[in-house]
């Protein structure tokens, strides 16, 4: 009887399994394979595209660089940073500073401020197709096309001077492309005729996404006309206010077909920007390293502008 209990309370026998791939073991080998797969897949498809670049920006950028290293003399040799000397001993790039920086102020400032006061007061308007028509059609046009309809309103025999002189205003006449620093806060003025229009289409866009129920529900508590705008509007406008100031914040600094065609950076290169700067003393006055030493500052700057700005903007806060 005991026997046949200890047979009983023996374990039976394990089941043979024959050998075989182990689906669980075989996990950890495969995943990686798959990423690096993946992987070579991802750099397959970027791979044109860096090429691309690389060939159109990064190379000229870097040939540009390794330019301005070197003197004007026709056998070049080695000049290390008296090009970027230029900038504090040249009377001209000074000046061209200056006028960047103008025109930096002026194309940010004037589009936003103008373009959030006509997208505001024609949203929502019977009248506000025709408005924004007029106010977008300026932006179809080329700068050069601009720069000749404002060389017409601009000369000194032009349109503005004569409708002065018709109201009997002969004293306010003058020649407002003859003289710094008003031939270049003309230049601005016309150059945010043309601008203000992608500000006016960007902001209504903006407004267009706000909820109504935010603005019912600000209206209930209260918030109507200038406190409703301030407390409700214009915060959601915040990421459209950020594209509007980036893509003018680049323009201005890169201005030239206007200024060109307008005055050519004169008189006496008194309203030249650091772009038209660049392309006189490069093609102009053949100094194709002082040039390539401008286009290098140029590019520094609105490169580092412009992520300083995007970057203090799109950061959320508290972080």
């Amino acid at each position: 009887m005991s026997s046949s209990l200890d047979q009983r309370r023996s374990p039976l026998p394990a089941p043979h399994t024959s050998p075989g791939p182990n689906p669980a073991g075989s996990a950890p080998t495969r995943r990686p394979d798959r990423r690096i797969r993946d992987r070579l897949a991802g750099a397959g498809f970027l791979a044109p595209a860096v090429l691309l670049v690389s060939a159109l920006l990064l190379l000229p950028f870097a040939t540009t660089v390794y330019r301005s290293f070197f003197d004007d003399r026709r056998v070049s040799s080695f000049a290390g940073l008296d090009n970027y000397a230029l900038f504090f001993n040249d009377p001209v790039l000074t000046r061209s500073i200056q006028n960047t920086l103008m025109w930096v102020v002026g194309t940010v400032a004037l589009p936003l401020v103008l373009g959030l006061a006509i997208a505001v007061l024609t949203h929502g308007a019977g009248w506000s197709r025709a408005a924004r028509l007029v106010v977008v059609l300026p932006y179809a046009l080329s700068g050069s096309a601009v720069a000749v309809v404002w060389n017409f309103v601009l000369n000194t025999d032009g349109a503005a001077n004569q409708v002065l002189k018709a109201f009997g205003m002969d004293s306010f006449a003058q020649g407002w492309l003859l003289e710094w620093p008003g031939n270049t806060l003309v230049m601005i003025v016309a150059n945010t005729w043309q601008s203000a229009g992608v500000a006016v289409i960007l902001f209504m866009v903006g407004l267009r996404t706000i909820p109504p129920e935010t603005l019912e529900a600000a209206s209930l508590d209260g918030a109507t006309g200038w406190r409703k705008f301030w407390f409700v509007v214009l915060p959601q406008l915040r990421t459209v206010s950020v594209i509007v100031v980036g893509t003018s914040l680049v323009n201005g600094l890169k201005s030239f077909d206007l200024i060109w065609v307008l005055t050519q950076g004169g008189p006496g290169r008194q309203s030249e920007t650091l772009a038209v700067s660049m392309y006189q003393e490069t093609f102009l006055a053949l100094h194709p390293g002082a040039g390539a030493a401008v286009a290098v500052v140029l590019t520094t700057i609105v490169l580092f502008t412009s992520w300083l700005y995007l970057r203090r903007q799109l950061t959320p806060k508290g972080n």
